[in-house]
């Protein structure tokens, strides 16, 4: 800091004025011997900046090793309070403060290594998965019942005689169709064959239904299982797995092969179970996509097992 000793003519003494705080122009006409004196003046926290005990604050300091960020970190540790440094690299300022300075690339490292702890330290545990809650749907005038995720909502005007859907997936649902006593006869599930023909015929339903008249739209399916199974209330089910791929041509009017690059539209999962009951074949319906099915199998299985179809009393 520097100060300037300035004596007017005779009659006043010396007086130390601030060069930031005095105009020359307060000297203007008068004979002055002036004298540079540099001086280091101590830095001592005023007014705001004064702090106690009881105001001490933790601070966290984005960077914090260049620039202005250098000082404030040293004035704030000077003044008591606890800092905290977020830094890209370790720097000389981290040695010169008593704050806790954490290297950018620790940070991710140690996030990146917790992450990978929990995925695969606690991937086994049943308690980390949250359980799904189910709601029941009776239909006593048709006869049937099952149950299904809670948050599902229902869709009318579907076609089907009840229709669910998933909210946040919608490719994922459930449904339930039966078949006409006027049109058809069912002793058992039995009539339809062993469960192996009853997988064709489901699969040769869902492509006639799937058709598309579009170009350059292929399909690919297959039948995942087949399987039958006697339920508490002493009635067989059989229940069917499909497989669907569909397929299209980014550019099915293209005249050159290359041009029309074949891409993946959809993959879905198909899963029905069929029972018998009031001279009808019952069927429920769940479609999902593979990927969403790989993750939430166990849920949906569930809702397979707990289809039943129930005498209808007139």
């Amino acid at each position: 800091m520097a100060k300037l000793a300035a004596v007017q003519h005779q009659h006043h003494p010396p007086s130390s004025l601030s060069l930031l705080s005095s105009s020359f122009s307060d000297f203007s006409g008068t004979r002055l011997h002036a004298c540079i004196q540099y001086k280091r003046k101590v830095w001592q926290p005023k007014g705001a900046l004064c702090v106690t005990a009881s105001s001490t604050e933790k601070i966290l300091i984005m960077g914090g090793t260049r620039f202005i960020r250098v000082f404030l970190s040293r004035l704030l540790t000077k003044i008591g309070h606890q800092i905290t440094l977020f830094t890209r690299v370790e720097a000389p300022i981290i040695q010169q403060l008593p704050a806790f300075a954490v290297p950018r690339r620790s940070v991710m490292a140690l996030i990146l290594s917790s992450c990978i702890f929990l995925r695969v330290g606690l991937g086994n545990i049943a308690l980390a998965q949250p359980s799904v809650a189910f709601r029941e749907y009776i239909d006593t005038f048709d006869g049937y019942s099952f149950k299904y995720p809670q948050n599902w909502v229902q869709v009318r005007g579907a076609g089907a005689d009840i229709f669910f859907r998933d909210p946040y997936v919608l490719d994922e649902n459930l449904s339930v169709e039966f078949s006409s006593p006027s049109s058809s006869s069912y002793k058992s599930v039995e009539d339809l064959g062993p469960p192996e023909e009853a997988g064709k015929k489901v699969l040769k339903q869902y492509l006639t239904e799937f058709m598309s008249t579009r170009l350059g739209v292929r399909r690919e399916s297959n039948v995942v299982s087949t399987s039958s199974r006697i339920a508490d209330d002493g009635k067989m089910y059989y229940q069917v797995e499909v497989n669907i791929k569909s397929y299209a041509n980014n550019n099915e009017l293209a005249v050159m092969p290359q041009d029309r690059v074949v891409r993946l539209e959809w993959d879905r999962r198909y899963l029905s179970v069929l029972g018998v009951e009031n001279s009808r074949l019952y069927e429920l319906r769940i479609q999902t996509p593979e990927n969403v099915f790989l993750e939430e199998e166990n849920e949906i299985r569930q809702v397979m097992d707990s289809f039943r179809v129930n005498m209808v009393t007139s």
